[in-house]
């Protein structure tokens, strides 16, 4: 896993956005009442709770001791599990996952986990980052890195593949894909590109000696404005989504 801490305070202010923008997937995973399924990377459980809405047989995984914790305080049966080591043999009738496979980065553990825990012709319904997602604001990380005061080179953390690339890991793991697409979903921002980067860069931010934070802030969102602000729209970041539902073999 990317060494990435999550605040789950920080994360509802910057990255609320996630949940509120998931019907679609819900829609796709159709959770029937007698179904068991378990929400790989269910952070702060607000999407957990969600599917809760039509089965209450709900598990929530997550890498991040504080997101289990706040899951567990509005009522998700929550599990500190990182997602490269899903311990669970055949007892899911569905894996179910939003916006979080793009920070694993042995995608193989992750997927033969969930083909070991789902039961046979169990289904594996995501989303998560695509090809070409943030491309802008990763290109201008790159250039501040460089330059001075930072002076190194940047080597992107996220798993944003094509579909190609995924559909083939998908067949690897003796999974049929059922569908797979890319969709371009530019996102609007609730806070300044300031809060976000604290939020989703916190893996570089850390990194990086104290004194030089705030300036390595500042250049990024100096050298974003003029590509991803308006005055009439605020900050909105190029995401692209990889959806897909695959059932297992």
């Amino acid at each position: 896993m990317i060494n990435q801490k999550w605040s789950p305070e920080s994360y509802h202010h910057a990255g609320s956005f996630v949940p509120d923008l998931a019907s679609d997937l819900l829609n796709d995973l159709n959770p029937k009442p007698n179904e068991k399924i378990l929400d790989l990377g269910c952070g702060n459980g607000v999407l957990t709770k969600k599917i809760l809405r039509s089965t209450k047989n709900v598990i929530g995984i997550d890498s991040s001791d504080a997101m289990v914790q706040a899951a567990k305080k509005i009522g998700i049966d929550s599990y500190l599990i990182d997602g490269e080591a899903i311990p669970f043999r055949n007892v899911f009738d569905a894996v179910f996952s939003n916006a979080a496979l793009h920070w694993i980065q042995n995608q193989d553990a992750v997927l033969r986990g969930v083909h070991q825990c789902l039961k046979p012709k169990g289904r594996f319904v995501g989303e998560f980052g695509g090809h070409g997602n943030i491309s802008c604001l990763i290109a201008i990380i790159e250039t501040v890195m460089k330059a001075k005061p930072f002076s190194c080179s940047f080597n992107n953390p996220w798993y944003f593949p094509s579909t190609d690339e995924f559909s083939k890991k998908l067949s690897a793991h003796n999974f049929s894909i059922q569908n797979i697409s890319l969709i371009s979903r530019p996102t609007f921002l609730k806070t300044d590109l300031k809060d976000w980067l604290k939020v989703f860069t916190n893996h570089i931010i850390s990194a990086l000696p104290a004194e030089l934070i705030e300036k390595f802030l500042c250049e990024v969102e100096k050298l974003a404005k003029p590509e991803l602000f308006s005055a009439s729209n605020g900050w909105v970041l190029d995401y692209v989504r990889l959806r897909f539902r695959a059932v297992k073999i």
